[in-house]
C-alpha cells in the first residue's frame, strides 16, 4: 500500500463545492457543458448530486415535457446519462463518479460472429 505517498483522513471533512447555480429555472445546456467538461478519454460522471432547489427545478423541467405524474420523484432517475442523486441540501449541483461509455467504434461492436465458417470448416474431431 501507499499510505506514505497519499494519506486519508476518515472521514473525509473536506467540503465540496457547488459547480452550477441556478436562479429561476433548469438550464439544460449548462448540465450539458458541465458533463461534457468532465468527460475525458471514454470516461464521463456516473452521478449527478442536486441539492433541494436543483431537485425540484429538474422535476419542473421535466414535468413540462413528460406530465407531472412522471417525476413524482427524481429517485433511481436518469438525467442526460447520469444517475440522479437528490440531497438533502438547499442548493447543490456537482457531477461525479466514473464510468466508461460505450461507443460504437467500440471493439466488442467489431467481434466476429461466433461460428465463423472459414475457420470452423478447418477444424474437425474424429473420433476412432
Amino acid at each position: 500500500m501507499n499510505d506514505l505517498l497519499h494519506p486519508a483522513s476518515i472521514p473525509d471533512n473536506a467540503p465540496v463545492a457547488s459547480e452550477l447555480t441556478f436562479e429561476e429555472s433548469w438550464d439544460s445546456a449548462a448540465v450539458a457543458e458541465l458533463i461534457r467538461s468532465k468527460s475525458d478519454q471514454g470516461e464521463t460522471p456516473a452521478f449527478l448530486f442536486l441539492g433541494k432547489s436543483e431537485t425540484a427545478l429538474l422535476r419542473q423541467h421535466l414535468a413540462e415535457a413528460f406530465g407531472e405524474e412522471a417525476v413524482a420523484t427524481l429517485k433511481a432517475s436518469y438525467y442526460r446519462g447520469l444517475e440522479v442523486i437528490p440531497l438533502e441540501c438547499e442548493s447543490f449541483v456537482f457531477a461525479g463518479g466514473r464510468k466508461v461509455r460505450r461507443i460504437l467504434q467500440d471493439p466488442i461492436s467489431r467481434r466476429p460472429a461466433w461460428q465463423d465458417r472459414e475457420i470452423s470448416g478447418l477444424w474437425k474431431l474424429q473420433l476412432d
